[in-house]
Formats: C-alpha cells, structure tokens, sequence
C-alpha cells in the first residue's frame, strides 16, 4: 500500500515516527470519460490563457489569488515555501476530547496511521492504548499538501486512525436553514409507532449488506456494450404516482406491518 504522508505524531515532548496510508478507495467505481463521437478520441483538456489560442508553457504558469474581479495576487513557489509551517512533517496533538464530542460534520476524510519501524511501535501503542481507555479521541494540526489540517486520531484495531477535519468557517451553520420547519408537537401514537418500526429495524452496521445498484448496473451495461450485445432494459411495475399527500399514520401502520409489528389503535 503506497504511503500517502510519513512523518513524526508528536505529544508534548513525545516524538513517534508514523505514516499514514488511505483508509479509502475509489477504484472500485466505475470512470466514465468523455469521447469526441466523430473520431472516438477522448477529450483532453489543456491550460490555455484566456484570450489565446496555444496552451501556456508549464514553467510559465504561477499560482494566485483574485483580488479583484479579473485582476490577481501572484503568488511565487519560493514565496509559499517562506511561510509554510513547521507542522509540515509533524502532527502535533494539541487537545484531548470525550468520543462522540466531534460533530460528524466537521469529519471529511479517514486515513490509517501506523507506527514507522520497531522502535516507534512502543509509543505508538501507548498512546493507542491510553486512548481506548480513556475513551478519548487526540485532536491535532499538521500540513497536507501546503495547507493546515486539521485531524482527529483514534484507536482502530492494532492501528489508529486520522480523519481530516473541517475548519469551523469551513462548515455552515443550520439554523438559517432549518428555520422554515415548522414547529409540530407529534401526537403520542404516531410517536411510538415510529419508535416500534426503528426497534424492528434496529441492528448491527455492516457495510457488505448494501450494495451501489447503480455502480452493478453502470458495469453491467459496460460489458453488454463493449461485447456488442443487444441491451434489453427490464420493464418493471411503476410505482403510482399520486398527488395527494402521504398519510404520516397509515405508512407507520403499513411499516410495522411490513416488518410484522403490532399495531397499535389511533
């Protein structure tokens, strides 16, 4: 598995050398390009100056902001190796909070963290250790890629792991967005027939019991056009299509039903 970031987990004076592998795959989905029809080459796309017409040399192009509209702030390679930090090759752990205090919101991307050779494993399962104890989750800042991170570190198996974390400018608040619910005080039986249908539902997460119907489906006509076969779509029942409102009790009733609970009187 190829490293995507090796470095030092350090804890006050603490210094563990580890690295961080990708806890996530995209490979198993399916890439769709896009394809000139005529020739049947594919699309490519090239960095061209607005206004011109050849693309721009690779040595010639810089990074920058937009200050203004159409006018920009450059920005050289030297000038940003200046200011980046000296948390680039360490990932400092700066607070300790209870599992469960991080909002999911703020969670963005999962990655497994390992010790670095033999001599990094003791500190390592220490603190992975300590951790599980505690029942705490080390939150922390390093550098991915030139910009801060924020992170999360956990126990994971024999391992631990790092989730990047969003900034709080980064996620939006939902009071303005939920503001339009209106405020309904729900009536007892409707209440406990939906508490009835969470308890048949209710079970452990496996993540092998679901499957992308759409991904089996995408790969399925891939392989029926590149055999040149005939594609026949299947011809299912439609679900009718009312305009009338649903009615919130009689689907709980049909629900538990469905999952063979007992219905309770209105």
């Amino acid at each position: 598995m190829r490293t995507y970031w090796k470095g030092q987990l350090r804890l006050s004076l603490v210094s563990i050398d580890v690295a961080l592998h990708a806890a996530t795959a995209s490979k198993g989905r399916v890439s769709l390009r896009q394809i000139h029809e005529p020739t049947g080459k594919r699309i490519r796309y090239r960095k061209v100056p607005e206004g011109e017409d050849e693309p721009a040399e690779e040595e010639d192009i810089v990074k920058g902001y937009e200050a203004r509209s159409g006018e920009y702030v450059k920005l050289e390679p030297e000038e940003l190796e200046d200011i980046r930090l000296e948390t680039r090759d360490t990932i400092r752990i700066d607070r300790f909070v209870k599992r469960g205090d991080v909002d999911p919101r703020y969670y963005e991307r999962p990655f497994y963290l390992l010790p670095r050779g033999r001599s990094a494993a003791q500190g390592f399962v220490v603190i992975r250790e300590a951790l599980r104890k505690k029942k705490a989750v080390a939150i922390g800042q390093t550098v991915f890629a030139g910009r801060e991170q924020l992170v999360s570190i956990r126990p994971c198996g024999d391992g631990m792991l790092l989730e990047k974390l969003r900034y709080a400018q980064e996620v939006r608040a939902s009071d303005s967005v939920f503001d339009d619910i209106p405020d309904i005080d729900p009536e007892e039986d409707m209440m406990e027939m939906a508490e009835d249908l969470i308890d048949k539902k209710m079970g452990e997460f496996d993540p092998d019991d679901f499957e992308d119907s759409y991904e089996t489906a995408l790969r399925d006509l891939i392989e029926q056009k590149a055999e040149e076969e005939e594609i026949v779509s299947p011809v299912g029942e439609e679900e009718e299509k009312t305009g009338e409102v649903v009615d919130l009790m009689e689907a709980l009733k049909k629900s538990l039903e469905q999952e063979g609970g007992k219905q309770k009187a209105s």
